[in-house]
């Protein structure tokens, strides 16, 4: 095997141009794909940048050509030559009007046969993909969406430095405390018995850094969830984190407006057109059925249910019988009650009339669907109805501004109200009043930035009195020995001066997800979990020697081991 002193790379694979030749170039890479004409032998070489192709032929040393021809897919090499113009171009490649004729050769590390052909491991199924991730990472797609993930951290750290705001980081090893997603935990040794938590975000170190004066404050920070995964869910994440004092909810969303524009811009090249529009999340419910509306596509919601009761409309194009009963059965999979279309088995005349009325008239190419769902599972129906339509675009961005959440939800688990965002956000200031006496209609100072139905962030104005927080903690059932067991640090802070304050958070994978056109965040981040929140490649969570556990003094519940291979 050779070794790489006295080599020096003078070039990415993907960088050559037309330029370049007859310079002396040097790169560096793995073997992408080997073609053997005889006296004609052809590398494509491959690094993060792409591909370039290694020519050896009659002119090229007896040496070099016999060590090029044991050569095979994802053997690791270097290579010195003269750039040449190729004879026969490639027009799709960026390379492809060039190639290297190789004057020096090293083989700096032989391969095993992959798994999977790496050109092709999209086609592979997803747990092989992943317990060789190292080698998924090398796909061309991989390493432009982990590129592109380095351009919006990097983005997010320039906008936001530019106005005014510190990166701070906050601790890893926190406070367990109620509501919310179950805490991670984690044992400490010196205090026996003790738990840190992971944190499932910087919210009270962010507020208490707002207390402290900062004014500005932003993070990139990894947080940590124990809850079942979905397509856009692991169990840990990315958050762009920020707050600001001295603000209220348009002051945020200006700020956050200008970094999105700037995002789409520099890695899009798309203009947002600004301000962005808003919706109450009472609006958005009604016409879309979903606190996350995608606004790519019409299909809104129309409330018939003063015609026909617990009805809503959708005017759509007409579609066959056999799509429409497939929607149907769609509908009851997800707990709904399916669809029917706007006949006379189902309606009256005047129904129908004031139905037709109501949707602002039907051609002979529309035809109107009745559902009688509840709010999810008609922003469900709304979705898969336009995709089985093909109706909605690609490359269109929507965003929407979804505001005046309900400050509380019943937990049919828990059996009480908890806090819809978190107990830290404050109510409208006409609602406050409400806040004890009518949990269902106090509305939240919260909103959420959604991007073609994906919620991309959210944040909210935060409480910052402690007679306020005191009463939002009350409302939630919390005892005073809870509230003084676990939250007496932030009730002291706020009565030594908070200022106004309020912030966001954006999910950087789900960002990346969607700036990318990925089908989950598993897409866009180097090694992910997967839907047990195991990790195939090293096989994590794992169990560990009894030494470490007496240390800690815990004993575990014998039970069987996990088979990651299975997973």
């Amino acid at each position: 095997m050779d070794n790489i002193s006295g080599f020096s790379r003078t070039h990415y694979c993907g960088d050559v141009r037309d330029g370049d030749i007859g310079k002396t170039v040097s790169v560096c890479g793995w073997v992408a794909r080997r073609r053997d004409l005889g006296q004609l032998l052809f590398i494509d070489l491959r690094d993060r940048t792409g591909l370039i192709q290694l020519a050896f032929d009659e002119g090229t040393a007896r040496e070099i050509f016999d060590k090029a021809a044991q050569l095979r897919s994802e053997f690791v090499v270097a290579a010195t030559g003269t750039l040449r113009e190729r004879s026969s171009k490639n027009p799709d490649l960026p390379t492809g009007c060039v190639e290297l004729e190789v004057t020096q050769l090293r083989i700096l590390a032989r391969s095993e046969t992959p798994p999977f052909e790496i050109a092709s491991a999209r086609e592979v199924n997803d747990a092989l993909r992943l317990k060789y991730r190292y080698l998924d990472l090398r796909r061309e797609e991989m390493q432009r969406t982990l590129a592109l993930r380095h351009r919006v951290s990097k983005l997010a750290r320039d906008y936001f430095d530019e106005n005014g705001f510190l990166e701070i980081e906050t601790p890893m090893l926190t406070k367990s405390t109620p509501e919310g997603a179950r805490d991670y935990l984690v044992p400490s040794r010196i205090h026996p018995g003790a738990f840190y938590a992971l944190p499932q975000s910087p919210q009270q170190y962010k507020q208490l850094l707002m207390l402290s004066g900062f004014d500005r404050y932003f993070q990139i920070v990894r947080c940590f969830r124990d809850e079942d995964l979905r397509a856009d869910r692991q169990p840990e994440f990315t958050q762009i984190d920020l707050e600001m004092s001295f603000v209220d909810v348009d002051d945020v969303i200006a700020v956050n407006e200008g970094f999105l524009a700037r995002l789409f811009r520099e890695t899009l090249g798309v203009e947002l057109e600004l301000p962005i529009s808003r919706m109450t999340y009472s609006e958005a419910m009604s016409r879309y059925g979903s606190d996350k509306p995608d606004l790519r596509f019409g299909l809104e919601l129309c409330d018939v249910t003063d015609i026909l009761p617990e009805t809503r409309a959708i005017k759509s194009p007409r579609a066959p019988r056999k799509t429409l009963d497939k929607l149907s059965d769609f509908s009851k999979g997800i707990g709904g009650r399916g669809i029917v279309l706007h006949t006379a088995k189902f309606v009256t005349d005047e129904q129908r009339a004031a139905i037709e009325s109501r949707l602002g008239g039907v051609s002979e190419e529309e035809c109107i669907m009745l559902l009688r769902d509840a709010p999810p599972q008609l922003g469900l129906v709304r979705v898969e109805l336009a995709k089985t339509l093909g109706i909605i675009p690609k490359d269109v961005y929507k965003p929407v501004w979804i505001t005046e959440f309900p400050m509380f939800e019943f937990s049919e688990e828990e059996n009480r109200y908890v806090a819809m965002h978190h107990p830290f956000t404050a109510p409208m200031d006409e609602d406050a009043h409400l806040l004890e006496t009518d949990k269902l209609r106090c509305r939240a100072k919260a909103y959420d930035i959604v991007i073609n139905g994906c919620e991309a962030g959210g944040g909210s104005i935060r409480i910052n009195t402690p007679e306020l927080q005191e009463a939002m903690f009350r409302a939630l059932g919390l005892s005073n020995e809870d509230v003084a067991l676990r939250f007496n640090h932030l009730i002291t802070a706020f009565k030594y001066g908070a200022p106004p304050h309020g912030g966001l958070a954006y999910g950087l994978d789900r960002l990346v997800m969607l700036l990318a056109g990925a089908e989950s965040i598993r897409d866009v981040i180097a090694f992910p979990k997967v839907q047990n929140a195991s990790e195939l490649m090293t096989q994590c969570p794992d169990e560990v020697e009894e030494k470490q556990l007496a240390e800690l003094g815990i004993k575990t519940i014998a039970g069987d081991k996990n088979d990651f291979s299975r997973q």
